[in-house]
């Protein structure tokens, strides 16, 4: 992996360039996503171990700096992973797929390196733009599913999806909802579900029955399921459209899961 490096001016106890040999770029792993935390990938190409004391993350995407305050060594030849948490995305940042990010390594003998980092996959761009998006719509109307009604075997069941606005000024259209790698929404169609409903933010609240079928009959698919219950909502805002994610609550997945076993045989 090779990080993008620019030398930039600094005091007397910071060095424009890391070590000859050391690179760095941040990196989301998907067990990072889950957890809300990222990768400063150190890869030390040199042939002395690097020991570093401090790993900062600066993006102005972020509301203040990621620290991680802890010893670490990258022996030579090798690359380390070291995970940092994230903090809220700032959405008085516009969204840019340039924006870059900088990182300061200290080093065990106090050397502050402060150079920019390469982020390969866009995961922070990304990142801000999905959760500022969800931050747009929340200030509009809330979005949660209600009353799960299931079903007899060969019919849909039904799943409501509340729609509570805030009050405030402001508009969001629901676009539609997305299948689920567990759920769909009619037999065998894999199509989204389509809404077209415009919420202004002084409306008063209103629901939505979406139905739902199995996807498949897999009983493993059921009883190692993590995702089948979060729903993709399409959205459009004044200022932007993109997708938020709608998760069933614990008591309705339950439910939700065992419908699907009934329904399909192996319950």
């Amino acid at each position: 992996m090779v990080a993008v490096v620019l030398a930039l001016g600094g005091c007397a106890a910071e060095r424009a360039e890391l070590p000859e040999g050391v690179a760095v770029t941040v990196q989301q792993l998907r067990s990072d996503v889950a957890a809300r935390t990222a990768q400063v990938r150190v890869v030390n190409d040199s042939a002395e171990d690097l020991r570093i004391d401090r790993v900062e993350l600066q993006d102005d995407r972020f509301i203040g700096a990621l620290a991680r305050e802890r010893d670490s060594t990258v022996p030579a030849g090798r690359t380390v992973d070291l995970r940092i948490e994230l903090s809220a995305s700032d959405c008085s940042v516009p969204s840019d797929a340039r924006a870059e990010s900088t990182v300061v390594v200290t080093t065990a003998d106090g050397t502050a390196h402060r150079v920019r980092a390469a982020d390969p996959l866009g995961f922070i761009a990304a990142l801000h733009e999905r959760e500022c998006l969800a931050a747009a719509v929340a200030a509009v109307t809330s979005l949660s599913w209600g009353a799960f009604t299931p079903s007899a075997p060969g019919a849909p069941a039904a799943l409501r999806l509340d729609l509570v606005p805030t009050g405030a000024a402001g508009t969001v259209r629901i676009v539609d909802v997305r299948p689920t790698n567990l759920l769909q929404f009619a037999a065998p169609s894999t199509d989204p579900f389509p809404v077209g409903r415009e919420i202004d933010g002084r409306d008063g609240p209103s629901s939505i029955q979406v139905p739902l079928v199995p996807l498949r009959c897999d009983a493993h698919a059921v009883q190692e399921d993590k995702r089948g219950t979060v729903f993709v909502v399409a959205v459009e805002t004044a200022g932007a459209e993109g997708v938020i994610e709608v998760a069933a609550t614990a008591e309705h997945r339950g439910a939700i899961l065992a419908w699907v076993a009934r329904w399909c045989g192996f319950g």
